[in-house]
């Protein structure tokens, strides 16, 4: 479902297309991002048709600190035809998470 990205130019090329984007920043010594990334492909996997999944581990490009302003791991973004449309930090509720996502999935359908 995640796939994972490893170079600031295809993550900014794929972030860049129609539709809906989500990007999942983490780090290898991020216990939350470990812990928090099953649950949200879990629960998210029902929108697996309507978004595009992408893992990003920000030590294989520390540039999206600054260009996406990741400055602490989980980081959950999610973009609407390129632009950032709900962002989701740290500690996220996966039903919160859940929730905001499938109004947008929900509102974005019901425009097609």
């Amino acid at each position: 479902m995640f796939k994972q990205v490893k170079e600031i130019n295809k993550l900014n090329e794929l972030v860049q297309k129609e539709g809906l984007t989500l990007v999942y920043f983490s780090q290898p010594n991020c216990s939350v991002c470990h812990g928090l990334k099953p649950q949200v492909k879990s629960k998210l996997a029902e929108f697996s048709e309507d978004i595009t999944f992408l893992d990003v581990n920000t030590f294989d490009i520390p540039e999206v600190s600054g260009e996406y302003q990741v400055m602490t791991v989980p980081v959950i973004l999610l973009f609407l035809d390129g632009k950032e449309y709900l962002r989701k930090a740290r500690f996220v509720p996966v039903v919160e998470l859940y929730n905001d996502v499938k109004k947008i999935v929900d509102g974005v359908n019901s425009m097609n």
